[in-house]
Order: C-alpha cells, then sequence, then structure tokens
C-alpha cells in the first residue's frame, strides 16, 4: 500500500523565565487554557512519508483514542500514543459533508493548553500567544490525516483544536459547537479509588500556588459523580491536590471556596504543606506524586494469636518513650522505633498484643481521635525525614513485634474526621451527616454507610492488613457504625456487616469500642456482630468499679467475673469480651484510688486486664484530670519502684460469702464475695462440693470499709491452700512467687483488698512456680484474668498510697 505525505511537528521547550502577566487569549467556547511555569513553542520538522499502518505506528505504545462527531457529520478520530520519551497525536478526519470538489484542503487550528476554569493563559508565551495551523494530508475522497508530535516533558496538558477549510475559511467543531479537545500525557484513570475534578501539581511543597494545574473534562474525566485521572508521567512535579470548583464548606452552604486545594483522600503518601487559609490555622496536605517505598517483609508470620489468649497493652505511640526517662535517642524517642526499643518491656508484662492510639494524620490541636486522612501513618510517629520513612519505620515495627509474639492492633475512627482539612470541600453532602437535620452537635460526622465512604473505609483497612500486616482494629465511637446515611439506626449496618464478611477483613480481630471521643461518654448498645465482632465491655468497667467503691450488686460483679454472658452467651463466649477497668480518657487507674468528689461522679472513683492502659502498670498519674490532654509521657523511671473459648461451666464455679454460705445477692450492704473455680475432676466418688483438689483456686473480694474473717473452703489430705496474691500487702510482697501456704482454715482479709489462693501440695511450690500464678489465671478464664490483673495492680497502688 503506497504511503501518504504527513506533517510532523514537535513540540520543544525553550529555558525561560516562569510567564508572568499573560493576556487573555481570544478562543471560542471549549477549548482548554490555562498557565504554566515554562516556555514552550512548536516548530514544524520535515515532512514524512508513512500511514496509519506503517511500522513506526504499529511501534507506538500506551494508546489512548477519543472519537468525535463534528457539527457538520463526520467523524474525527485522535489517538494519543507515547514512544521513546514523545508523544505522538494522530488525527484522522472522515466523512465529511464537504461537497464534490477534487481541491479541497483542510487545516488544523490547534495550542496546547492546561485549564483551571478560572483563569485563561496559554502555555505559550506571550510573544508566541497565538494558535498554530497545520495542513491536513488528503489520502482519499473523505479521509484527511496528519500527526503532531511533543516531547514527553512538557505534559500533561490539552491539545484544543477546531478544522478549517482553507477554500472558504469555513471553521468545524464538534456536535456542540465546542473546540475538540483531547488530554496529552494522562489518561481517563478509573472510577476508584476517589479523586477530584481539577488536578493542581506542586514542584514546590512550600510554595502556595500550583505549578500546573489540569481541568479535568467530565466526559473524559468523570464516571457517574466520580472524577477521575491517571498521570503517565510528572517528571518535575513532587506533590499533587484536588481543587473541587463549587466546593462548599462545612457549616457554611452559601459559600464556595474554589481555591483550597485538597488532599486526595486515597494518597498513600502525604506531605506537610502552606496552611489553606490567610489565617493560617488549617493544616493542609499534598500527596507526594512517589510510589511507597519498598519493605522486605521475608518472612514475617502474623502471630494470629486466639481472641482467649490476647493480654492487650494500650499504648500511645508519641508519648510512649517521648519523654527523657526513656532514656533512647532523640532521634527515635517518641516513634515506631522508640517502641521497639522498649520491647522487653511487653515481654515482662506478659502482654502478646499492642493496641496502638490512632496512628492516622489528625489534628494537632484535638488530638489523635480527630483525623484528617485514613491511608497514611501520621509524621508525628516516624523520623523527621518524612512520610515514606514514617512508612517504612512503622512497617519495621510491626515486623519486630510479630518476630517477637505480639500482635499489633490499631484503634481507628472512622465515623468523624477533623473540622478542617479531612474531606471538607470534595462532596459534603456525601462524605458527611446533615448536621442541622440529624440534630448533631458536630459539623464532622462522617457519613460512614453512605455507598462511597463505606467504601473508602473497606479500601482503608483493607490497605493497612496488606501493605502493613496489621492483624486487627479497635472501632472507636461503634454505636455511630450502625447509621444509615438518614441518620435512623439499622439493625444490620452495611458497613459492620461489609466488614464481618470481608475475605481479609474477616480474618483479623474486629473490636467494637462505643466510647465516642466527641461526647467522652460510652454508648450502650446491641451491637450486630454475626460472631465475628469482639467488644470493649463498658458494663465490666461499670460493674467492677462500683463494687470496688462500696456500691453496687453482687450479682452485677459476679456476672463480670464469669464472663458477661449478658452480652456475650448469644454465639460468642468471653473470649469476644475486652475488659478494662481504666482507659486512655478519665482518670488512669492510680486516680481511681486517689481522687474522688462532685466533678469526677461519672468516674467512679475512689475506686480500690486484660486491656492494661500505658503507664497503669507503674501508677502513672494525670492529677486527677480527665482531659486525654493532660496525659503524660511514660515515666520509666517510675517502673524501679517496682482464657477459654467457652463461658465457665456452672459446675466449675461455688459461690461464697465470707462464712463459705451463699452470697447475699440481692443485699446492697453486701461488699464481699468469693469464689471457688474448681478443675475438671477425674472420676471418682468425690464429692466436689466438700473437697478440693490440686489445681482448685479460691479468689476473693472485699469492698467493704473492714476486714473480713474468711472461712476456706475445706482441702483433701495433703492439700493446702497456698497464697499467691493479697493486695493488702506492702509491694512486691502482696505477689507470693513461692505460693505461701495458708496454715489456719480462716484468712483475715483486709478492707478493699481482693486476694488469690490456690489448692496444691505444700512441696510442689519451687523456684520453677515463679511467673506461673497469674498465668493459670489467664488460662482459667479471660474475664477473671482481666479483672484480676488490674485490680492487682490497683490494690498494689491504694495500699503504697
Amino acid at each position: 500500500m503506497e504511503s501518504s505525505k504527513l506533517i510532523r511537528y514537535v513540540c520543544k521547550s525553550k529555558k525561560a523565565t516562569p510567564i508572568k502577566g499573560f493576556e487573555r487569549m481570544d478562543m471560542e467556547k471549549g477549548s482548554r487554557v490555562l498557565f504554566a511555569r515554562s516556555r514552550v513553542s512548536a516548530q514544524p520538522t520535515e515532512q514524512i512519508m508513512f500511514t496509519s499502518s506503517s511500522p513506526l505506528v504499529d511501534q507506538l505504545k500506551k494508546v489512548s483514542t477519543y472519537l468525535f462527531r463534528s457539527e457538520i457529520g463526520g467523524h474525527v478520530k485522535v489517538s494519543v500514543r507515547k514512544i521513546n520519551g514523545k508523544y505522538a497525536v494522530y488525527v484522522e478526519v472522515s466523512s465529511l459533508e464537504l461537497g464534490a470538489s477534487d481541491n479541497i484542503r483542510l487545516m488544523l487550528i490547534w495550542g496546547i493548553y492546561t485549564s483551571d476554569s478560572s483563569s485563561f493563559m496559554p502555555l505559550y508565551s506571550s510573544s508566541d500567544a497565538r494558535t498554530k495551523q497545520t495542513p491536513f494530508i488528503q489520502n482519499s475522497v473523505s479521509r484527511f490525516v496528519l500527526e503532531l508530535e511533543f516531547e514527553a516533558k512538557q505534559s500533561p496538558f490539552y491539545l484544543s483544536f477546531l478544522l478549517k477549510l482553507t477554500s472558504s475559511d469555513a471553521e468545524i467543531r464538534n456536535h456542540n459547537k465546542a473546540n475538540f479537545c483531547v488530554p496529552v500525557g494522562f489518561g481517563p484513570g478509573y472510577p476508584a479509588p476517589l479523586a477530584g475534578c481539577v488536578l493542581c501539581l506542586y514542584d514546590d511543597s512550600t510554595s502556595g500556588k500550583p505549578a500546573l494545574e489540569l481541568d479535568l473534562d467530565p466526559f473524559v474525566n468523570r464516571s457517574g459523580d466520580i472524577w477521575h485521572a491517571s498521570l503517565e508521567g510528572a517528571w518535575t512535579f513532587l506533590s499533587y491536590g484536588y481543587r473541587c470548583k463549587g466546593a462548599v464548606l462545612q457549616g457554611d452552604t452559601d459559600k464556595f471556596d474554589a481555591e483550597c486545594v485538597l488532599l486526595d483522600p486515597y494518597a498513600k503518601i502525604i506531605i506537610n504543606s502552606v496552611t489553606c487559609d490567610a489565617s493560617g490555622l488549617l493544616p493542609k496536605y499534598l500527596g507526594r506524586l512517589c510510589k511507597e517505598p519498598a519493605f522486605e517483609w521475608n518472612d514475617d508470620v502474623r502471630p494470629n494469636l486466639a481472641m482467649e489468649k490476647l493480654v492487650v497493652y494500650k499504648v500511645n505511640v508519641m508519648r510512649f518513650t517521648g519523654g527523657n526517662s526513656s532514656q533512647i535517642s532523640s532521634d527515635v524517642a517518641g516513634t515506631f522505633a522508640g517502641l521497639t526499643e522498649k520491647l522487653s518491656h511487653f515481654k515482662d508484662l506478659g502482654v502478646n498484643a499492642v493496641l496502638l492510639e490512632p496512628i492516622f494524620p489528625f489534628d494537632e490541636q484535638k488530638g489523635p481521635y480527630f483525623p484528617c486522612h485514613f491511608f497514611s501513618p501520621s509524621n508525628l510517629c516516624g523520623p523527621s525525614s518524612g512520610s515514606d520513612a514514617a512508612i517504612s519505620s512503622m512497617k519495621e515495627m510491626v515486623k519486630k513485634l510479630h518476630a517477637n509474639g505480639i500482635e499489633v492492633l490499631l484503634e481507628v475512627v472512622f465515623t468523624h474526621t477533623s473540622e478542617a482539612g479531612a474531606l471538607q470541600g470534595i462532596d459534603d453532602a456525601s462524605y458527611y451527616y446533615n448536621s442541622s437535620a440529624m440534630d448533631l452537635e458536630s459539623q464532622n460526622a462522617l457519613n460512614c454507610n453512605y455507598p462511597i465512604v463505606q467504601r473508602m473505609i473497606l479500601d482503608s483497612l483493607q490497605h493497612w492488613v496488606t501493605e502493613f500486616h496489621i492483624d486487627g482494629f479497635c472501632f472507636i465511637n461503634a454505636s455511630s457504625l450502625l447509621r444509615s446515611f438518614d441518620g435512623e439506626y439499622l439493625s444490620r449496618p452495611p458497613l459492620v456487616e461489609a466488614i464481618a464478611f470481608d475475605p481479609l477483613l474477616s480474618k483479623t480481630k474486629i473490636i467494637a469500642d462505643c466510647w465516642d471521643p466527641k461526647g467522652l461518654q460510652p454508648k450502650e448498645t446491641a451491637f450486630p456482630h454475626w460472631k465475628r465482632w469482639a467488644e470493649i465491655n463498658t458494663k465490666f468497667c461499670r460493674d467492677v468499679r462500683n463494687f470496688l467503691r462500696g456500691e453496687g450488686l453482687l450479682s452485677d460483679l459476679a456476672t463480670r467475673l464469669c464472663g458477661s454472658g449478658d452480652i456475650f452467651s448469644s454465639g460468642r463466649g468471653p473470649a469476644f469480651s475486652f475488659n478494662f477497668v481504666s482507659r486512655n480518657f478519665g482518670l488512669p487507674l492510680v486516680d481511681l484510688v486517689s481522687f474522688s468528689g462532685n466533678a469526677l461522679a461519672s468516674e467512679l472513683s475512689w475506686n480500690c486486664v486484660p486491656v492494661l492502659n500505658m503507664g497503669d502498670e507503674c501508677g502513672q498519674s494525670s492529677g486527677g484530670s480527665t482531659s486525654y490532654g493532660n496525659r503524660k509521657p511514660f515515666d520509666w523511671n517510675a517502673l524501679s519502684t517496682g482464657f477459654e473459648e467457652e463461658l465457665l461451666k456452672e459446675e466449675n464455679i461455688v459461690w461464697h460469702g465470707s462464712d463459705q454460705n451463699p452470697p447475699r445477692w440481692e443485699d446492697p450492704s453486701c461488699k464481699f464475695l468469693s469464689m471457688t473455680l474448681k478443675v475438671d475432676r477425674p472420676e471418682s466418688g468425690l464429692s466436689s462440693e466438700s473437697s478440693h483438689v490440686e489445681g482448685d483456686m479460691f479468689i476473693a473480694f472485699n469492698a467493704a470499709g473492714h476486714s473480713e474473717s474468711v472461712t476456706l473452703p475445706k482441702a483433701l489430705g495433703g492439700i493446702t491452700w497456698h497464697r499467691l496474691v493479697d493486695t493488702a500487702l506492702p509491694f512486691p510482697g502482696f505477689f507470693s512467687n513461692d505460693g505461701e501456704p495458708v496454715i489456719q482454715q480462716t484468712y483475715e482479709m483486709k478492707s478493699h483488698c481482693c486476694i488469690l489462693l490456690e489448692a496444691n501440695i505444700s512441696s510442689s511450690f519451687s523456684s520453677t512456680r515463679k511467673h506461673l500464678q497469674l498465668h493459670q489465671l489467664m488460662d482459667t478464664n479471660s474475664a477473671l484474668s482481666s479483672l484480676t490483673m488490674e485490680l492487682f495492680i490497683t490494690e498494689k497502688l491504694l495500699v503504697e498510697r
């Protein structure tokens, strides 16, 4: 087949200063125009002979094809291809109704532009502010072709053009009577993950203005209500954001802020930039134009611990080693790396899971429970060298903890965001609840069951599991996950159900925590669980605190000791109950036995797990303040002072009063409760009611203000009760390494204390049993171990005071 001539133009850059003072170019509606930082000109090169089937065209890769209909009929087909660092734009016009003349000459009137729809500036210098004209080659009666070539380093941009008949100067546009327009150097992208509508590219993150903006085309870069784009290369740009035209700011429904550049919700690496408004109060983040740093997971193996074996330590990464007492180098203090420096501390406590307070980027004035982003760790938790270093540091932390048998769980907040700098301005009507219609106090409540938001949350969780090897999540303010996007509570909330049955997420630990950091109060609700969701047990906290301060019924405490069957008997069991007495909001454990008063009435303080909060093991105080902001860095100097999957069998539990008679369950004045836990008996004629064998345990709690003389259960010949714990004794004597035998049949219990005894042969105790006691307790029942671990620490603090 004989080839035809085709005109090729090569677009090259010139060294020049940034453009200033452009005059608006007189273009017809539909052309794409904006500013850029460098001057570009188009120069004709020699004419090259080839057709669309020539070898050169066949070699071109990454083809994007656009088909237009002209205003007089016929079609205009544009193909954009990349090869050897250049873009070739092939234009083919066919079936135009131009008459029967053999002398028809068709010209392409074109220019290359970008756009932000608020200023109209050509990409050329002011001395070259004109469109170009390139003749078509006619290779048949009704077919015209040409090709333009551009330097790839000048992309991304738009090629805007129209057709012109030289014989009559008639201009031909598309069927909407607008210029034809195609993107070069960026493609249509995909409708997921989500994006914006004006792409802003920066070559300097400290600059208040983008170096280049691309106005996304609604016919190319939008599917339904979702805007999307993909860049094939961005050599000179470091970061990016989006400008959403006509975005409504939260709390000001009549105001549009078209100038504010927003963070991509799906950015995996983010950097701090300039503030978003003139007041300097709103933090601004931009996405980094780079790949996530490579990380060698090698032989990382997730511990995959059973729920009933978990002993959880809740920790704030920055405060844990941020104080001088941590005695670690300043470059890792308060970071993920600093946490791994204290690995031995977790092992000494017997901890096998750490629960990290939220590590997403957050509002630094309100704290980590008000996130700005959901796909990256905060730069504050990593080295000072930036977000990519924080990512690598966190992955290294997870890998080291896994190697030591410790799981990593994350607290996550998906029910609200920071009040600015998060998702505001993208599509508030979809992302956020209407606060006035919902009678909400805040403007930042996420509409988490709206399909778009639900998809984002699932994508975020899956990202943390696949990229960071996270073992599970604790969902703060989980009761709000049950709301529909109209605000009503649902029996089968889509997000909660989707997480429960997601092939990846359902294999992790998923925990509902109904505490609301905005209201600082836990919300009790029947949480739909599908036998997969665990829960932070707020009833455990309340009932234990009430009993130990001399209030509440014995029956309430007994229910908690037996695993909260009122909550977890519907197919889950006590292993799904995360039990605590204190937590990171409200009073620390030591302050519960140190402060009281009307202002602290809701704290149920003057109380004389296992979820153990950072600092509780060494009696760290907040000075009686319940404010999260008054929590201090971990004081390492203070350390120098020193389950089963099923509910317990009823026949293995015997409840007692102080005299071995049944407890006075409904007597509010009774403050004493004890229980015997019996090991499974071998077949024998022995009566389990009157005799005890090796391994049985006796636990007693005295919340009264006076001592109690406790009658111990009878034991068989050769078996003696050995004291393992008595919190009334001074530290460290309250914990007996050798299991001291109790000779008498009665035991004098001091006020506000608890004891733990084990039935054993006297000679069976030795140095090999040094740390057996609490581990035996934990293996017996998760709820019981939660209570005793924190109560033993609490009573130690109370005695010391």
